[in-house]
């Protein structure tokens, strides 16, 4: 890739000036070509790598499982290799660098593996039997890093890492995900500076107003490659440009960052997936697939976990189904990152415009019942409205005051993540998912945070004896099942298509092809068995469940459906 004009920024990386001046944008991108020429050598010839119906992504914290004397990398690879080699292909680590705070999303060393859990060597030792994904949490950096201790001492290129504002600026118009202040005092080399805090006062946001900080993180995205990253997960990306006087949230730089990181990874490793989190709206949310073919090649589909909840409360679909319906992909190189739970809450902001606002506050008040906490976040008219329901995803599905059988509930969780399975995209499934855990309340007691309720730590000794018997037996073991089952059907390619069909209000019906295959995802989200008319092709003897192993048996083309029931048919030809 060369400079062809002197005047001119050549395509693909033209878009640099929709970040800076013309010359800055020049001068960054010659130090581009510097860097993908380099990074070119050092990673030779790009891997085959394309998603396909057999992948599926663990989304787990690097010292989830602990042995004592162990470095928690090791004893999580030496658990998961020997527990689910065979269904789950890739691992999402959570940052496992040096941090300060929020569990390891203030970050202190990007480059650095945080001592307990290790060193490259057990990321290197993980790679052996499965592909990974990284966190890239570049929307900010912990105030103990060193860039931001140079910033306060005002060495350059640090000086320009940071956005300050004066305190007296109109910023009432900033979208806010926290209660927390936006503007953080830190004393510097040149006075008190009030430096821009999303998130809080320990998470200082970075300012890719400076070309050096947007260098640096290119970088850093290509050594997570040599380190064997083959997905990219780039966390709370909607925030990265700040502009006071706008909502600083999807801004057109922010694309216009996203579009480079692709440029780039396009140029020297093609096989590397980015993956956007933007806890928005759902119209926001899918606005970072780009064209198809400039920005990620997946993003979370955060509003399905509240729309899943919220069916299985209700026992009414609809709402579900609609959206589901209206699910588009704008190329055969994009895909959803679909999921349920994660180390955060369920968001429920990704539900607002789809669901009432009265049934959000009705779910909120629910999960409360059900053990759970709700965070909130500020509103530009000085109002409080829920962001985010932290709990077990497991729980949240439950009954208040309602005593439940083990079966019960690991039925109606396994049928929550069959309709997950079955939705067009990789499926994401959380640790404390696959395992069958419950609430931690006492995390929340420890550390005072809500989030805490499902980020329990565990012993590999005392998970193993309890995934022999009770609910994390039922659980892991109807999960492992779903997976394998899935795993060997190309129907749910994650690139073919999808059909949704409205057979029932209180049914999620899901027709999904690949090429010559077609399997018919129905799932009963409702405590009361429905009877339904199978669609043509589906309705003769010849077809059976692949959940069950059993033939479908149709009366007249109809079936009933039990109480939190899957079924996945399958026709013969």
């Amino acid at each position: 890739m060369m400079i062809e004009q002197q005047n001119q920024i050549p395509a693909p990386l033209g878009f640099l000036t929709e970040i800076y001046e013309k010359s800055s944008a020049e001068q960054t991108y010659s130090r581009i070509v510097e860097l993908i020429t380099d990074y070119k050598k050092l990673l030779g010839e790009p891997a085959d790598f394309r998603l396909s119906h057999e992948d599926a992504i663990l989304i787990t914290y690097g010292d989830m499982v602990q042995e004592e004397g162990h470095p928690h990398l090791k004893t999580l690879n030496k658990f998961l290799a020997a527990h689910i080699a065979d269904s789950i292909s890739t691992v999402h680590i959570l940052p496992f660098y040096p941090w300060s705070s929020d569990d390891g999303f203030s970050v202190i060393d990007y480059l650095a593996i945080d001592p307990p859990l290790g060193d490259w060597s057990n990321v290197a030792e993980m790679r052996q039997n499965f592909r990974l994904m990284f966190d890239a949490v570049i929307n900010h950096i912990s105030q103990h890093s060193d860039w931001f201790q140079k910033f306060k001492k005002g060495e350059k290129p640090y000086s320009g890492y940071f956005k300050a504002v004066d305190p007296k600026t109109d910023l009432s118009g900033v979208f806010r995900p926290r209660t927390l202040p936006l503007l953080t005092p830190a004393e510097t080399a040149e006075g008190t500076k009030h430096v821009w805090t999303t998130f809080s006062a320990d998470q200082i946001d970075l300012n890719y107003e400076s070309p050096d900080l947007l260098l640096e993180v290119l970088e850093i995205l290509l050594k997570y490659v040599a380190n064997g990253a083959e997905l990219i997960r780039l966390d709370a990306i909607g925030f990265m440009w700040k502009v006071p006087g706008t909502r600083s949230l999807h801004l057109p730089q922010t694309h216009a960052i996203i579009q480079l990181m692709r440029a780039v990874l396009d140029e020297v490793a093609p096989q590397v997936l980015l993956v956007t989190e933007t806890n928005v709206p759902h119209e926001e949310n899918i606005s970072y697939f780009g064209n198809g073919y400039n920005e990620a090649q997946m993003v979370y589909n955060f509003s399905l976990p509240p729309l899943l909840l919220h069916a299985i409360h209700t026992g009414n679909a609809q709402y579900l189904s609609n959206w589901a319906d209206s699910l588009e992909l704008p190329s055969n190189k994009t895909t959803f990152f679909n999921f349920c739970a994660s180390h955060d809450g369920i968001g429920v902001t990704p539900a607002r415009g789809i669901l009432p606002d009265d049934d959000i506050r009705t779910m909120a008040m629910r999960v409360e019942s059900l053990g759970g906490r709700v965070s909130y976040k500020n509103n530009s008219n000085g109002t409080q409205s829920a962001y985010e329901l932290n709990i077990n995803y497991l729980n949240a599905l439950g009954v208040p005051e309602v005593e439940e059988s083990v079966e019960l509930k690991a039925k109606r969780f396994l049928l929550s993540q069959s309709v997950m399975l079955a939705l067009q995209g990789v499926p994401g499934i959380y640790f404390h998912s696959l395992f069958g855990s419950e609430n931690w309340e006492e995390g929340i007691e420890q550390t005072g945070h809500n989030r805490t309720i499902n980020r329990e730590k565990l012993n590999i000794e005392r998970l193993e004896h309890e995934l022999e018997d009770g609910l994390r037996k039922r659980v892991f073991e109807g999960y492992q099942h779903l997976l394998a089952t899935r795993k060997k059907q190309p129907a749910f390619n994650p690139y073919g298509g999808q059909t949704v069909l409205k057979l029932h209000p209180a049914v999620v019906a899901i027709e999904r092809h690949y090429q010559a295959e077609r399997v018919l995802c129905l799932h009963n989200v409702s405590v009361e068995p429905v009877q339904l008319a199978l669609p043509i092709g589906f309705d003769g003897v010849s077809s059976h469940d692949l959940i069950s192993g059993r033939p479908i048996a149709p009366t007249d083309g109809s079936i009933t459906l039990e109480a939190y029931k899957a079924l996945w048919i399958k026709r013969q030809s």
